[in-house]
């Protein structure tokens, strides 16, 4: 099965403290599944960030990624084309603001033709989630 990461999976496989850090590990090792570009920049920002209680020093973070993400992972791009295409159906798949971001991981797994999305933000992707879109689901 083709399978698609978000940048919660990410996060949380590298977090053994996250409840979800077994699962997302696993997913993460198996070393075969896809990821949208943009979440090697917001993982880094998250973990430089202080969001969740830690920050990370930048060297340390892009250090983490390249060691423990990006050998495990395909990363897939969307062009300026794609780009644009995403963001002219963004009104009719009900995506403001923010919500942006989870709507080009949805995107880029629709381009890179995955079956599933998987992601810790399952309400989130659902609600954009339209027929022929990958399975939106939890690690």
């Amino acid at each position: 099965m083709s399978v698609f990461l978000d940048t919660s999976v990410v996060l949380a496989s590298l977090d053994p403290d996250e409840t979800h850090h077994a699962a997302c590990d696993r997913l993460i090792s198996a070393g075969q599944h896809k990821l949208y570009v943009h979440a090697l920049a917001e993982t880094f920002s998250i973990l430089t960030g202080g969001r969740y209680g830690r920050r990370l020093n930048a060297t340390v973070a892009a250090r983490l990624i390249a060691q423990s993400v990006i050998p495990l992972v395909q990363v897939q791009q969307l062009s300026g084309k794609d780009m644009l295409a995403a963001l002219a159906e963004c009104e009719a798949r009900g995506v403001r603001g923010g919500a942006v971001y989870d709507w080009l991981h949805l995107a880029a797994a629709r381009k890179a033709g995955a079956e599933a999305l998987i992601t810790l933000d399952v309400r989130d992707f659902r609600a954009m989630a339209r027929p022929g879109d990958p399975r939106i689901e939890p690690p």
